[in-house]
């Protein structure tokens, strides 16, 4: 081992068995030895290899960093994303400003008219989602949407599963104008927390198809998620089509995502991308809004 001169300190003894996987995963060649004066073990490798062995240990730790905001709910094998109360802060704090406020003009500039949509102000398709006509309507989104989202986040990701869960919505949106004409007029975030569900449930395809879970898994889930769907949105005073636009977009959307993770490792960077994606997404939908 007299060619492997460069070390990498190791803060532990675990932390250099992982570092150590982390670096054959790479190929690079190291071996593990204990320093003389502060008896710790060091990772020894080739000086032209260090920087990509670092590179390669700093990934790692980003990645399997501890998680402060996830609990997992160990009954039903998932994760519970507490972030997603971040995520829809904004829903009572417009409902704030637009009911008890009573600044009912800025409710106008953003609910959902198929005939000013048609005319050019698609940003309404995304600043519906964001009001509601009631406490009653807001509460239920947010207690709904905390669960559906929060486990959405946990499964694929904060970002991924909140970008995703945004464009469910505005896919509930379009069908729900498709489905009644330029007439249609809407407010509310079930779409795309009904999106949020559909996601959960491509999850379990996701486990399903990678062998993790039951055969079963699959085609419950799947009868879960539709059970929840009728129950939650197809009250006779709901907006039934963009609830199931909403479902099916999302159910669509998480196929997608869950075949890109089979292949692929996801990225920490691009779920952050897509967190950043999302939050720019509503806030320049209403901007928009405001000056049209």
């Amino acid at each position: 081992m007299e060619h492997l001169q460069a070390v990498i300190p190791a803060p532990s003894e675990k932390q250099a068995m992982d570092w150590s996987l982390v670096l054959t995963s790479q190929g690079i060649e190291h071996g593990i030895e204990r320093d003389a004066d502060s008896l710790r073990l060091v990772l020894c490798l080739r000086p032209e290899d260090r920087p990509r062995a670092i590179q390669a240990i700093r990934l790692y730790e980003r990645e399997n960093r501890p998680r402060r905001w996830i609990q997992p709910i160990k009954a039903a094998d998932l994760l519970l994303d507490w972030r997603a109360l971040a995520a829809l802060v904004p829903l009572p704090v417009l409902f704030l400003f637009t009911d008890v406020a009573d600044l009912h003009e800025l409710k106008e500039r953003g609910l959902m008219d198929g005939h000013r949509v048609l005319d050019g102000q698609w940003w309404r398709l995304i600043t519906a989602m964001t009001l509601h006509a009631d406490v009653a309507h807001l509460a239920g989104n947010m207690t709904t949407g905390v669960l559906f989202l929060g486990l959405a986040m946990g499964a694929m990701g904060a970002g991924r599963a909140l970008l995703s869960s945004l464009l469910a919505g505005v896919g509930g949106n379009l069908l729900a104008l498709l489905v009644n004409g330029p007439e249609h007029r809407s407010l509310g975030a079930s779409g795309m927390i009904l999106g949020a569900l559909g996601l959960l449930v491509a999850h379990s395809w996701q486990q399903w198809h990678a062998g993790e879970a039951r055969g079963t898994l699959w085609p419950r889930a799947l009868g879960g998620g539709i059970f929840l769907l009728l129950m939650l949105g197809a009250s006779p005073r709901s907006d039934l089509a963009a609830h199931l636009g909403g479902f099916a977009a999302g159910l669509l959307l998480g196929m997608i995502l869950a075949f890109w993770q089979l292949r692929v490792l996801p990225s920490p960077r691009a779920d952050n991308l897509c967190a950043w994606a999302a939050l720019a997404s509503v806030t320049g939908a209403w901007i928009l809004a405001l000056r049209g």
